[in-house]
């Protein structure tokens, strides 16, 4: 089985074939945000994940503090449907989703997007865990991981990807997550995470069942 790692790496190399300059750029401004990288402002593991309640895909409320009653819970911060390396994980954890289910954990993505346009129908039928909206980016903010994007990709995404990321979040342009997966434990705690401003890297599914393996030891 071909990894999600090997997967966005083949995603930066068609990328950067077909756009080399911009993606020295984005090399450039990633090896400048490396303390942010690092999540130097993220949530640490053994700290207490605060509590949330943001709106689904149908425009129901779902709280933290509900999920947490039923056990661990696996959260994901993605940039959008926009995103193919957002799109690729959400892929891959569907994928594994049997396998964090069968460890007692839930699984919850969180984006930016508004609850009508976060997910097209089609995608959201091939999803079976919750996509919650986080217009204004508050959450992620709570959670040490909001973005205020560079110019650089601000006016990438206009020119060459036709997004008003204003519309799409609904009137939140220019702060995105830090792409960013946190595993809590049944009491809300930071057993593990997984933060890089780089958005071509993500967590590896290998990793987070193995951090959830670990609660049960």
């Amino acid at each position: 089985m071909t990894s999600l790692r090997q997967q966005t790496e083949a995603q930066i190399e068609k990328t950067r074939q077909a756009k080399p300059e911009f993606m020295q750029a984005i090399d450039d401004i990633m090896a400048t945000a490396r303390s942010f990288a690092e999540g130097k402002e993220a949530l640490e593991t053994g700290q207490k994940a605060p509590d949330f309640s943001l709106p689904d895909a149908a425009g129901n409320t779902v709280s933290l503090s509900q999920l947490l009653k039923e056990g661990p819970v696996v959260l994901n911060f993605y940039r959008g449907s926009w995103c193919p390396y957002c799109n690729l994980e959400l892929k891959a954890l569907q994928e594994r989703l049997p396998e964090i289910k069968k460890l007692g954990a839930t699984l919850v993505a969180i984006s930016p997007e508004v609850p009508d346009e976060s997910l097209s129908p089609e995608a959201i039928a091939n999803l079976t865990f919750p996509v919650l909206s986080d217009q204004d980016a508050q959450v992620a903010a709570k959670y040490g991981i909001a973005w205020q994007v560079p110019e650089l990709i601000l006016e990438h995404m206009r020119a060459d990807r036709n997004l008003d990321l204003k519309q799409i979040n609904n009137g939140n342009g220019s702060v995105l997550p830090i792409p960013a997966t946190f595993v809590l434990d049944g009491q809300g705690i930071v057993r593990w995470r997984h933060v890089d401003v780089d958005y071509r890297k993500r967590a590896e599914p290998d990793d987070i069942l193995a951090a959830l393996a670990a609660l049960a030891d």
